[in-house]
């Protein structure tokens, strides 16, 4: 073993050594006009076999450099541009700078012979918005799918966890022949989909459903993946299936099955586990292995933690999935889904309450038991009633059915340690939920020059059936000792009707300028009744209704929302303005207490953004935007809310609506000859009249809050990416990645009547590479260090300052042949954590598989939290406290499985089918 290492060793170092670096340069023109080229492609390649060596785009004034750092003596050159014939020349490699000076294009005027097979291998090319990729051109395993395929790409970016970023933009979207692939989230795409039948992959801006039709560019916000199918390759099916059992009973079982005939396609999916994993997943080496950080928590109206998804989960899902699409006649998918999970967590709190007049200290520990099952359907047609009309509906229909169990202990205590209050609540909950919506979106062309009309209708209407059984026993210390008991039944009936209509005209003033038409109305309309029955003895049930608790009210919020916008759509610049004049009135109807209120307000809206485009490469954004937040009924309602016993909450009907001013600037550009993008982002908002609590503590700490409206709030982002890649031919490729980011915020609260300020500062910067050697070893090792500082107006309180570690180390090796090798490290340092808390832990995934019958099956072992170290621990601050958190997480478990791939495509077997591992001839050259 040590010999053959050292055999590894002694070539990675030859070829390194050995590979030469040369620089080819020219200028890409016009024949007929001499005109520069920009976006030109132009790559080498090996002459014996046609692998692509390296590549490259012109510059705005034609100019190329190709940077090849290989051990070749020859290679042939392509040059290339859209619409015009390629060129091809054979390049002796006989000096460190080769110059060919001007080359010339001619404009193709007919598809001639070899033209469409140079066309095929061009790895790259750049129009106005979408950059597309030959997925044939970037070397991977004969086993890759398209995310090995997207870790390839310059500019992209794939993490751990499958998320997608291209030049820091997150992937929202991922699409298959222009059609969503099953589902919106994009792993099932790239994950389960063989490079082999990938023809190319396109990369846009993600767009509206008016920009889709009108044309117009999407906002650059995030980004949209369009994966299409080589012709001969697009019908047929794919299958995956996977099934895993292990230690302490751990399982994981997977299928999808995929029929697809051109437009059409059919889907099935089906999931069962016990290890955190809420979607699908087929990767080889790293499936079946849980949530390592065991879901998250959320705070509901009542300041109370909703447990759903945290701790351990066991969740079973089978769906399927049509889609059709005729061109320029409709386009159609759906998909139907049921799902069921249950989930127990254990949790403990430790938190540093903080007050102008001295601190207190709250811990708790809870136990949360809950299961869910819902059934989702939903759908997305579309109809080209004509080249100028389209009208397109997406209804979806969900009902969920839940049932959860939750148990805490909470204690509070002074500084002396002396024992305040306590409460211990149980609270059994049986809910059922029904939500439906639709989208009708009717877009009409009235010109060529991009005037049309618009009109969108869209509702959502759910219902929530819940009854709650709450007991919870109050223990008061001290002078003022007291003890209460609560135990109550509560039957709820809330419905929320949302209808929305909007109505929008487009003017072309020439062929730039546009002006902007709009008019908005909404309305939403809340109806909640919550009977309580407090528990009554002597007839040994709940009858007792209780006025005070109980609410019975209809909240209705209507909107109207004029527009007027101005447009620039230019080839380098693009800009917009416009504003928006709301009006919006709320009322409140209360059947019970002395809770009705109306209210009416009035806010002008601005909005703008600009993009100038310097090159095909390097662009500029900035974007302003205002909008409105009006007060929940939680937070309006003078209604007493006591779910919390040690916390009681009351809303203020005098509040105001918040407006936020949120400004972002974005800047990107990518060097193709470098391999080095870097990407620039930056913004803050601020926030008028924010609706904060006011919270007063007595001399029991128990708290009671409110709110009012506040300003002074606002915070800040600066942040950075820097990518840079290095290759040598197929040998060995090299990416590096730093994004560091600084935050800052203010924010003011109210404690015990007196104003509160909080200044929050963080810095965390993170650095991580990618090296593959020949596609048998890869390692990905990466750092982060988090610096957080808290500050105070009130000078009792100290500053607050801690600092995170996190680094990892993912390594796979596809040596010996048929031998997959899986390390995925992570370790995690939280320094400043109570002494009840672990402070770090070394977390260590391990797995080894074999592959067989053509690499149509895996057999796998894998060792999760091999060194039983996994923990969930966590601090965070506020602007009136420190908490620091650990709740249950998955721990250490062994599990075998298997994975099996059924393929078949055109006729013939797939990439591993039946001879599927044979080696196919090269492609013809140009």
């Amino acid at each position: 073993m040590k010999g053959k290492l050292g055999c590894l060793l002694f070539l990675i170092i030859g070829f390194y050594s050995y590979a030469q670096e040369y620089e080819i340069t020219g200028r890409v023109i016009d024949q007929n006009t001499n005109e520069p080229l920009e976006a030109s492609t132009i790559y080498a390649e090996r002459v014996q076999d046609s692998t692509m060596l390296s590549y490259t785009i012109s510059e705005p004034d034609g100019i190329f450099h190709l940077d090849l750092n290989t051990s070749e003596k020859k290679v042939n050159l392509f040059i290339t541009y859209n619409g015009y014939t390629p060129v091809k020349k054979s390049i002796t490699i006989d000096k460190r700078i080769i110059s060919l000076g001007d080359i010339k294009l001619t404009i193709q005027a007919e598809q001639l012979e070899g033209v469409s097979v140079v066309g095929e291998r061009v790895p790259i090319k750049i129009s106005r918005d979408t950059l597309e990729f030959n997925a044939g051109s970037f070397k991977t395993r004969p086993d890759a799918n398209v995310e090995d395929v997207l870790k390839k790409l310059p500019g992209v970016e794939v993490d751990t966890e499958g998320k997608i970023t291209v030049n820091g933009k997150e992937v929202n979207k991922v699409l298959v022949n222009g059609q969503v692939f099953f589902s919106d989230d994009p792993k099932v795409a790239t994950k389960s989909l063989p490079k082999e039948i990938i023809d190319k992959i396109q990369i846009s801006d993600t767009k509206s459903k008016t920009q889709e039709f009108t044309g117009d560019d999407g906002d650059g916000e995030t980004k949209t993946i369009n994966i299409t199918i080589k012709k001969d390759k697009n019908k047929g099916y794919m299958g995956r299936a996977s099934l895993g059992y292990g230690t302490d009973e751990r399982y994981q079982v997977n299928g999808l099955l995929n029929y697809f005939k051109d437009k059409e396609r059919i889907s099935f999916i089906a999931s069962s586990n016990n290890i955190n994993n809420a979607g699908f997943s087929f990767d080889e080496i790293y499936d079946m292995v849980g949530n390592t950080r065991g879901g998250y928590s959320t705070l509901n109206d009542n300041g109370l933690v909703n447990n759903y998804g945290r701790g351990i989960t066991t969740s079973s899902t089978i769906g399927a999935s049509y889609a059709n699409a005729e061109k320029d006649a409709y386009e159609l998918s759906a998909n139907y889904f049921f799902a069921y999970s249950d989930s127990y967590n254990n949790q403990k709190t430790s938190r540093e309450n903080l007050l102008p007049e001295g601190s207190f200290f709250t811990d708790s520990e809870s136990r949360f038991e809950g299961s869910t099952n819902s059934n989702k359907g939903s759908a997305n047609l579309e109809f080209d009633i004509d080249e100028t009309l389209r009208i397109s509906l997406e209804p979806s229909l969900n009902v969920t059915r839940t049932n959860s169990f939750d148990t805490s202990a909470t204690s509070s205590t002074n500084v002396d340690g002396e024992l305040s209050n306590s409460n211990d609540v149980q609270t059994v909950d049986d809910g059922l939920q029904r939500n439906f919506s639709n989208n009708l979106n009717v877009l009409k062309k009235l010109d060529s020059i991009g005037k049309f009309i618009r009109f969108t209708f869209s509702n959502a209407n759910n219902k929530n059936e819940n009854e709650s059984n709450f007991q919870s026993t109050r223990e008061v210390f001290g002078d003022n000792a007291s003890l209460e008991n609560v135990n109550q039944f509560t039957t709820t009936d809330n419905r929320t009707d949302n209808y929305n209509v909007e109505l929008s005209y487009r003017q072309p003033l020439g062929n730039q300028y546009f002006l902007d038409f709009g008019y908005g109305y909404s309305t939403k309309k809340q109806r909640n009744e919550n009977d309580v029955f407090d528990f009554d003895a002597s007839s040994d049930g709940y009858t007792d209704f209780n006025d005070d608790l109980s609410t019975n009210f209809e909240f209705t919020n209507n909107q109207q929302t004029p527009s007027f916008g101005i447009r620039r759509d230019g080839e380098k610049w693009r800009w917009r303005i416009g504003a928006d004049y709301a009006l919006t009135d709320i009322s409140n109807k209360d059947f019970l207490h002395e809770g009705t209120f109306k209210r009416n307000y009035e806010n002008f809206l601005l909005n703008a953004s600009s993009t100038y485009r310097f090159s095909q490469n390097m662009r500029f954004r900035v974007n302003y935007r205002t909008s409105i937040d009006v007060p929940s009924v939680g937070q309006l309602q003078p209604v007493v809310n006591i779910n919390n016993p040690l916390n009681i909450r009351q809303g203020n009907p005098d509040l105001d609506v918040s407006k936020t001013h949120r400004l972002s600037l974005n800047f990107n550009n990518f060097n193709w000859r470098e391999r080095t993008g870097i990407f620039v982002y930056a913004g803050g908002e601020i926030q008028d009249d924010k609706v904060v609590s006011v919270t007063t503590t007595d001399e029991d700490l128990l708290r009671t809050t409110t709110f009012t409206n506040v300003n002074g709030n606002y915070n800040a982002y600066l942040g950075l990416g820097y990518t840079k890649q290095i290759k040598k031919d197929t040998t060995y490729t090299v990416k590096f990645n730093f994004r560091p980011n600084v935050n800052y915020s203010r924010d003011v609260s109210f404690n015990n009547g007196q104003e509160l300020v909080a200044k929050q500062f963080s810095v965390s910067p993170r650095i991580s590479t990618t090296f593959n050697y020949l596609e048998l070893l890869e390692i990905e090792p990466g750092y982060n260090i988090s610096y957080n500082n808290t500050k105070y107006n009130i000078e009792r309180f100290e500053d607050i300052e801690f600092i995170s570690h996190t680094a990892s180390l993912r390594t796979t090796t596809y040596w010996p042949e048929n031998v997959v090798w899986g390390n995925d490290i992570n370790y995690n340092y939280n320094g400043n954590v109570s002494d009840d808390f672990d402070k770090d832990a070394l977390f260590w995934n391990m797995s080894l598989g074999y592959q067989f019958l053509d690499k149509r099956a895996t057999f796998k072992v894998l060792a999760y939290d091999l060194l039983n170290q996994n923990n969930n621990v966590s601090r965070t601050t506020g602007a009136d406290y420190i908490q620091d958190y650990q709740s249950t997480v998955l721990t250490q478990y062994f599990m075998a499985s298997l994975s099996i791939k059924f393929d078949r495509f055109g006729g013939k077997p797939g990439p591993g089918g039946p001879g599927g591992g044979r080696r196919r001839p090269p492609p013809p050259r140009g």
